[in-house]
C-alpha cells in the first residue's frame, strides 16, 4: 500500500517492472527518466552486462503530479529478465518493504511468446513465495514492441497473458509510446486500492 504523508502532501509508491529479457523494462525506466523534469528525478541506476542486459536490477526514483495537491514519488525497479537471475529477483522482492504495483512488460515478437509465458509464471511464483498475488496487487500488462513486423496480435497476447481484468496497454517503449500511460495506469490502480482501504477504516 502506498505511503501517504498528509502533513507534507507526499505519496510514495514502489512499482516493479517484470518480464522476459530484452523485453523493454529498462527502456521504460529510461524513457520515464527523460520525461521527468530535472528537479523531480534521481539518478537512473543501471547495472548491466556488456550486452546491455540487466544483470542485477535498474532503479529509478521520480516524482509526478498524479493527485491534486500531492507530490507522488515513484520508486521503480526493473527486474532482470534472464531466468538464471531468478535468485536475484527473489532477493529484491524479499528486500522491498512493500510492492505497491506490478507492470509486466511483454515482448510482442512471435518468437518471444514462450519467454513471455515463462516469465509471467515466474513472476506469479516469486510473488506467491512472499505471500503476494497478482490477483490482489495493482497490475498492468504492457504489450511492448508493437512497431515491429513479426508480432503477435493483441488478441493472441491477451488470450495467453491476461490473468484478470488488468489494464492492457500497447507500447513502443523506445519511442516513448505507452510508457507514461503504463505508469499512470498502475498508479491509478494503486491509489484506488488505497482509497478503498481508507474508506473501510472510517
Amino acid at each position: 500500500m502506498p505511503i501517504i504523508d498528509h502533513d507534507n502532501r507526499h505519496i510514495t509508491c514502489n512499482f516493479v517492472y517484470y518480464g522476459p529479457s530484452q523485453g523493454g523494462k529498462t527502456t521504460n525506466l529510461a524513457c520515464l527518466y527523460h520525461l521527468a523534469v530535472n528537479r523531480s528525478k534521481g539518478s537512473l541506476i543501471s547495472l548491466a552486462t556488456q550486452t546491455d542486459r540487466t544483470m542485477y536490477f535498474d532503479y529509478l526514483a521520480i516524482e509526478f503530479d498524479i493527485l491534486e495537491d500531492y507530490k507522488t514519488r515513484f520508486n521503480l525497479y526493473a527486474m532482470p529478465g534472464q531466468l538464471f537471475y531468478d535468485v536475484t529477483r527473489k532477493t529484491i522482492l524479499r528486500n522491498l518493504s512493500v510492492v505497491d504495483g506490478v507492470v509486466f512488460v511483454a515482448d510482442s515478437q512471435i518468437e518471444r511468446r514462450d519467454a513471455n509465458i515463462e516469465s509471467l509464471w515466474n513472476l506469479q511464483h516469486n510473488l506467491q513465495a512472499h505471500g503476494l498475488s497478482l490477483y490482489n496487487l495493482p497490475y498492468v500488462l504492457q504489450l511492448n514492441k508493437r512497431d515491429l513486423p513479426n508480432i503477435c496480435s493483441v488478441e493472441e497476447m491477451k488470450r495467453e497473458l491476461v490473468i484478470k481484468d488488468e489494464v492492457v496497454i500497447e507500447a513502443v517503449a523506445d519511442k516513448g509510446i505507452g510508457v507514461l500511460e503504463t505508469l499512470r495506469a498502475v498508479s491509478r490502480k494503486s491509489l484506488e486500492g488505497l482509497r478503498q482501504k481508507t474508506m473501510a477504516n472510517i
